[in-house]
């Protein structure tokens, strides 16, 4: 019954491991379904930590996949006492934890599905095209697709931003805007909302 337990304690540790090392871009989908973008942002300080929940999450279940194809002793095996492994201590449900787990990881990397194409509406300016302008916003924490289509959706509701460019690869958002109607503080404000910061801006 230890032993039981002892492993169902481990399995559960890696999978809110797992989980815990996605959060920074799980949050920012249930948020985008949920209607309550802002809450997103909590979850960013996560990011930084996320190789070593990695890192952890791989050990407990190399452990737990260890444990359950060693060989086992004779008298293990003989034991007249011994008794038939329920469901949660045989291979088919550790299978599926861990299939759950690699899912959980893996989410920063297939999230951007779940984004709809954030696309700004370009403002028609006839009198002044001068107004138009380009601005080059380096930013900290995005470290994958989702991360750049929650910039996006954000500099998408922003008034007066008329195109934009993020790439988390290059850390940067290129966006053109239209500067009789918002300044690149109200821009970078709308990236901080994200909880990546903007670490500078670089105006042309």
């Amino acid at each position: 019954m230890k032993d039981k337990n002892t492993g169902s304690r481990g399995w559960i540790a890696g999978v809110v491991t797992a989980a815990a090392a996605s959060l920074c871009c799980v949050a920012p989908v249930l948020a985008l379904i949920g209607g309550v973008s802002g809450a997103a942002s909590s979850f960013s300080w996560i990011e930084p930590f996320r190789p070593y929940l990695i890192g952890f999450t791989v050990l407990v279940f190399g452990f737990a996949w260890y444990q359950k194809l060693k060989p086992q002793k004779p008298a293990d095996c003989c034991s007249p006492t011994q008794r038939k492994a329920s469901f949660v201590q045989g291979k088919t449900f550790l299978s599926i934890v861990t299939v759950i787990a690699g899912l959980l990881v893996a989410f920063p990397y297939y999230a951007s599905v779940f984004y709809p194409r954030a696309i700004a509406k370009p403002l028609v300016m006839v009198q002044d095209n001068t107004a138009v302008r380009q601005a080059v916003f380096r930013i900290e924490g995005m470290t994958c697709e989702s991360c750049t289509e929650h910039v996006n959706g954000e500099l998408a509701k922003v008034k007066g931003v008329l195109d934009f460019q993020t790439s988390y690869d290059s850390a940067r958002s290129i966006v053109r805007y239209d500067g009789s109607s918002v300044d690149t503080g109200r821009i970078a404000s709308a990236i901080n909302e994200t909880g990546y910061i903007v670490t500078s801006i670089e105006a042309k």
